[in-house]
């Protein structure tokens, strides 16, 4: 299933505009992304598919948090802290049930649906990107996040029926689109 809102060109532009400040969002996303992964660890550690392919996914985010604090000092730039990301907020406030079975589905499924968005907009950054390290880099993450976007659904698949899964993907969609296209547009992942 593909994302059912696209973000518009003027994202794009906003992030070219302040790159420094959509680099310093995109660290802390990274951040938080491999903190949700060994989160979801500690909560179900008996799924020992989940727990082996989630440690990974959240080496590879910390991997890529380091890969982008290189490039903001590289840049001679600072971190800055950790705002609160409202698309994630927003989407776990109106998206995530409560119950330990149905909590997993959402999250997990939640879990593809925010790496399917991150994979759309870093292939708009490095298709914005003039040729060298900075666009291989995005593109390389488009890869990598695609990947994710597949695991995470395939835990789900695995733990939970086809169908369920695939009716509550649809669901969580139509409701990223929704949060998606409310939510200003800045230079920031999300």
């Amino acid at each position: 299933m593909a994302l059912l809102w696209a973000t518009p060109p003027e994202w794009t532009a906003a992030v070219l505009r302040d790159f420094d400040a959509f680099l310093r969002d995109h660290a802390a996303a990274e951040k938080k992304a491999s903190a949700t992964a060994l989160t979801l660890v500690s909560h179900y550690p008996d799924r020992t598919l989940l727990v082996e392919s989630l440690i990974e996914v959240a080496r590879e985010e910390l991997d890529h948090f380091q890969q982008v604090w290189r490039l903001i000092a590289a840049r001679g730039g600072s971190l800055g802290g950790d705002g609160s990301d409202d698309y994630v907020a927003i989407l776990a406030k109106k998206a995530v049930r409560r119950g330990s079975d149905v909590y997993l589905l959402d999250r997990l499924l939640l879990g593809s649906v925010f790496e399917l968005r991150g994979c759309e907009r870093f292939g708009l950054v490095a298709g914005a990107l003039p040729a060298g390290a900075l666009k291989d880099f995005y593109a390389g993450l488009v890869r990598t996040e695609a990947a994710h976007r597949q695991l995470y659904l395939d835990l789900a698949r695995t733990y939970f029926q086809p169908g369920e899964v695939e009716a509550r993907y649809e669901e969580l969609l139509n409701i990223e689109a929704r949060v998606a296209a409310e939510l200003p547009i800045r230079a920031a992942l999300h």
